[in-house]
């Protein structure tokens, strides 16, 4: 195999497949083609069946697989697994969970469906003298999970009325979990951790099957994932791990950095390999980069580095407020797209908060440039889509409570609040499922005839509908159909008090079906639990993906978060807000969080420029209709003064020859058209 495209440090990766690697690799430095070209070197040598890499989100593992498929070809690759984690174990969970008391068909609980159940279970609940917060409920039982602490054993510590709380609906929310043959997200990992625990055999079997195991974004890991991949590659120590422990940002929702960091304490005889070529950024962005990420003290030593020129300098500018900020922004943008013939989609502006966006969107609008805003309300959590998936999520696995509630009287039926609360009642009661319970409403004393009626027709809707989706070949024609029939475009319509708002509803609700239509395609035996996976999966690996790649093909300069730019890269960089309170958080700030995070966030955001960095915060901002002064960003102050090009405060205007060149070429670009 041909690896001469390859710098000596990627080589050395790809070469070395016995044992454990780690793979330090930094920003721009080419990792992905590292671990496609090693995945592709194994292939050479070893059956694909006994390969498995390891991502975060689909569209990462999508990426890589075509990547090797163009390398070795379709059949080499036959048998190789590339996914996520929980990709991983919903495959692994599917053909074992029975061992564990659930059937193979349970259903996977989204964020708003275990939102609901937490609501029910703290009904009344008091914290402090203030109702209960369901959503803090649900973060610390998030939390115990990705900590490995089942329900069982969680331990609140101290007085905590939040934790004194959760010891005593985590409990509850498992076994009402259980009872809807249903899990959540965290579930996921966690039941595959406790399975490998309860069956050895099960382990011992996966372990033979996945000799070689590759993980991208390691620094991205959890204490879960960690010891999945410990469990795994136990007997034959064949890990290699790929990731940089600058760019560990996602500390807030479970990363553990000392998994990359303390690695060669997990597997003393690792070897460790360092990819500091950058093949994207100018000598001038990385040593800003450099520069700022040295004064992290945890860290693996790395400095990136750059054969090409050292381009244009870094620039800072402190402006006057907040929206001098965004006419510097929208004047840099007019003069570096004339003078570097750019478009549009080459900007990004990456911001702290979303709270920021606001008075760039203003100015963009105001010049008339095309924007697009990358963040916002996920697909998957409008109530329309909700609405429609849960008719789905029913009809695959009829223990489903959560959404067999939500859709009872929905759209309106006759099944009223009485004949529901009814028909719970007879659930609880006789001590079976509400399933269970809807079979035979004229056996229930209080029910009304209409409402009897209405409940029967329910369910014969639905096990029709049961009937009909298991045949994979009219999966979307009965999609169709049944939403068609309980009339779900006349609901939205009839509930919405403006047109446009029910039309842009209508269409959410059919790009379902179109999601459905597209998952089709894609499998050779299509399931409608197999989507219902997908769509599982994909609302949290990902959230935001398939919007955002279609808002990033458009020419339109880019707002986004520091968080959600990871991985993305641009020719002009706006990073805003450089101000104490933002970047560093307030609330990091405040409350002795980790500054070290909040500098890595700065030093992703630095390493998504290509060409052009212009790092900018405001020396007053209005806060509550007031004006309040505002202090530098000690990362500005980290970077050393001859890194930085410190700029007046005043907007970036053009000078007589620059706008002598902006109307040439402004004439120029109208002759062409004409021509």
């Amino acid at each position: 195999m041909d690896l001469s495209f390859l710098n000596e440090p990627q080589r050395q990766a790809v070469l070395h497949t016995e044992g454990a690697l780690l793979v330090l690799a930094g920003a721009g430095s080419g990792k992905t083609r590292v671990i496609t070209s090693r995945i592709a070197y194994l292939l050479q040598r070893v059956s694909a069946e006994n390969i498995i890499a390891l991502t975060f989100t689909n569209k990462a593992a999508r990426e890589m697989r075509d990547r090797v498929i163009e390398q070795v070809g379709r059949s080499k690759s036959k048998g190789l697994i590339v996914s996520t984690f929980h990709s991983l174990g919903v495959r692994i969970l599917r053909r074992e969970i029975e061992r564990l008391g659930y059937k193979s068909n349970f259903s996977i609980y989204s964020a708003s469906d275990q939102l609901r159940l937490v609501r029910d279970l703290v009904h009344g609940e008091m914290v402090e003298g203030a109702t209960a917060d369901a959503e803090r409920v649900l973060w610390l039982i998030s939390q115990a999970k990705n900590s490995l602490v089942s329900a069982d054993n969680f331990q609140p510590r101290g007085y905590d009325g939040y934790e004194l709380l959760v010891a005593h609906v985590y409990p509850r929310y498992q076994r009402q979990l259980k009872a809807c043959n249903a899990i959540d997200f965290d579930d996921i990992l966690q039941l595959t951790i406790r399975l490998f625990d309860e069956c050895p055999a099960v382990l011992e079997h996966y372990r033979r099957q996945f000799r070689y195991i590759m993980v991208d974004e390691y620094q991205d890991t959890n204490v879960v994932q960690a010891r999945l991949l410990k469990e795994l590659s136990s007997h034959h120590h064949n890990l290699c791990v790929v990731g940089d422990d600058d760019q560990s940002i996602y500390g807030w929702r479970g990363a553990d950095p000392s998994n990359i960091l303390d690695f060669d304490k997990e597997f003393p005889a690792v070897k460790v390999i360092k990819l500091e070529q950058n093949y994207r950024s100018t000598g001038n962005i990385l040593a800003v980069a450099n520069s700022l990420i040295a004064h992290n003290k945890a860290r693996h030593g790395k400095k990136l580095w750059s054969a090409d020129v050292p381009g244009e300098p870094v620039e800072y500018r402190c402006c006057d407020d907040g929206e001098d900020e965004a006419t510097v922004v929208v004047e840099s943008i007019h003069k570096w797209r004339f003078k570097y013939k750019l478009e549009y989609r080459d900007f990004a502006i990456l911001y702290r908060t979303n709270s920021q966006s606001r008075v760039f969107e203003e100015q963009l609008r105001y010049e008339n440039i095309p924007y697009v805003l990358i963040g916002g309300q996920q697909f998957f959590d409008r109530k329309e889509v909700k609405d429609a998936l849960a008719y789905l999520k029913v009809i695959a696995n009829t223990q489903d409570e959560v959404n067999l509630l939500r859709i009872l009287n929905y759209p309106k039926r006759g099944i009223g609040v009485t004949s529901a609360e009814h028909l719970i009642q007879e659930s609880v009661s006789k001590e079976i499922s509400l399933w269970q319970a809807l079979q035979h409403p004229q056996e229930i004393s209080d029910m009304g005839e209409k409402g009897a009626q209405a409940v029967s027709e329910f369910v014969a809707l639905l096990q029709r509908y049961q009937r009909r989706l298991r045949q994979p070949q009219h999966l979307v024609e009965s999609v169709q159909d049944l939403f068609r029939e309980i009339k779900l475009e006349e609901e939205l319509y009839r509930q919405a008090d403006d047109p446009l708002k029910a039309r842009r509803r209508v269409e959410n609700m059919y790009e379902v079906v179109n999601a459905l239509s597209s998952y089709v395609e894609r499998e050779a035996v299509p399931t409608l639990g197999g989507f219902l996976e997908k769509v599982s999966l994909l609302d949290r690996d990902e959230p935001h993906s398939s919007s955002k790649e279609q808002k990033l093909k458009q020419d339109a300069v880019v707002l986004m978060s520091l968080h959600s730019s990871k991985g993305l890269e641009f020719p002009c960089v706006f990073m805003v807000g450089m101000e104490e309170g933002f970047l560093p958080h307030r609330k990091i700030v405040e409350e002795g969080g980790d500054i070290a995070e909040e500098r890595r966030l700065c030093y992703v955001g630095i390493t998504r420029a290509r060409e052009q960095l212009l790092m900018l915060g405001a020396a007053r901002r209005k806060k509550y209709g007031r004006l309040q002064v505002r202090d530098q960003s000690r990362f500005i102050q980290e970077i050393p003064p001859e890194l930085l090009q410190q700029l007046d405060v005043i907007p970036a205007e053009l000078n007589p020859q620059e706008q002598e060149e902006l109307a040439s070429s402004f004439f120029s670009g109208i002759n062409d058209i004409l021509n």
